[in-house]
């Protein structure tokens, strides 16, 4: 949340300079304040545990939301109960006359296919060129964030030699965007894929910029310039099982799959993971809904302004 200060502290010249969010007197007294709309598309098969991840994820905050799931009408789901996408989930059909403040868009076990092999690629792209009217800021994350990148901006996803599979430490290159606030100077998070983003790909597009990186596990966080749409290579929604449950189905699949990096302790599977990313995930959500949404989106959203890219 922002801090309210006097125009005149001596502190607020520095905190200014680091992008701390501050805001003037006027400006608290004159804010209108309604329950954030934010759409949900999970494109995750396991639906149920990964709308769980995401709202305990937004409920961390003292921010009102209001969050509608959507999914995919053209792709029939095989994981989640029928009954349970009709009872609380909407198609992009029943949503595309509505607007939102955010938008959150999930990875997909689908990244070894070309985007337009994917069954529901033609429906995804129309909600991508929705969003970019109707929904003020975007948090795309993983193959979400792909798919994203490369309706947007041209830019495609690379096969990797083997699964980037563990939890890696990552460092901000560029340290006072809101979005990466509190950061500390390295952090942790998940990777659970098969695919790639490549950084100098992301370096050549001039509308985008690279927040965060690994050496291991490469491109993390990339933001727009005008900071409206977030793109997230990682998973930092994750659980604290969910990579040993992911480790445990590829083998019983007989997948060529190593252990998770970095995440049993001395990598023995018996043992209890290591959780070393949840202040991270935390963190990164709770600024991408007060910065990114709640502190810039109107209290109208019937005059949301076009945002983002498109290829």
């Amino acid at each position: 949340m922002p801090v309210k200060v006097p125009s005149s502290l001596p502190a607020r010249g520095i905190l200014e300079a680091e992008n701390v969010f501050l805001m003037e007197e006027p400006r608290a007294l004159h804010q209108d304040i309604r329950p954030l709309r934010i759409a949900i598309l999970n494109l995750m098969p396991t639906k149920i545990a990964t709308e769980t991840q995401l709202l305990r994820l937004l409920g961390n905050t003292p921010l009102q939301v209001e969050v509608t799931l959507l999914h995919m009408a053209s792709h029939e789901a095989r994981n989640t109960p029928a009954e349970h996408l009709l009872e609380h989930y909407a198609s992009f059909a029943e949503v595309r006359h509505q607007a939102f403040d955010g938008l959150i868009i999930t990875g997909a076990p689908v990244e070894q296919l070309p985007f337009e092999a994917v069954d529901y690629w033609p429906e995804l792209t129309e909600l991508l060129d929705w969003a970019g009217t109707n929904v003020f800021s975007s948090l795309f994350i993983c193959w979400g964030a792909q798919a994203a990148l490369y309706r947007y901006y041209g830019i495609p996803k690379h096969p990797l030699p083997e699964k980037k599979f563990g939890v890696f430490p990552h460092r901000l290159k560029v340290r006072h965007e809101r979005i990466v606030q509190g950061f500390d100077d390295v952090f942790f998070a998940p990777h659970s894929r098969h695919t790639e983003t490549r950084r100098e790909d992301i370096l050549a597009e001039p509308r985008l910029t690279l927040l965060a990186e690994s050496d291991e596990a490469g491109v993390y966080i990339v933001q727009s310039t005008d900071r409206r749409q977030v793109f997230v290579t990682g998973h930092s929604e994750y659980d604290s099982g969910t990579l040993q449950g992911e480790y445990a189905r590829d083998l019983r699949r007989g997948l060529p799959i190593g252990l998770p990096r970095n995440y049993f302790p001395d990598d023995d599977p018996a043992r209890e993971p290591l959780v070393r990313w949840r202040g991270h995930a935390n963190l990164l959500f709770s600024n991408w809904l007060n910065h990114c949404v709640y502190q810039e989106a109107p209290y109208d959203l019937g005059t949301l302004p076009a945002k983002g890219g498109q290829a």
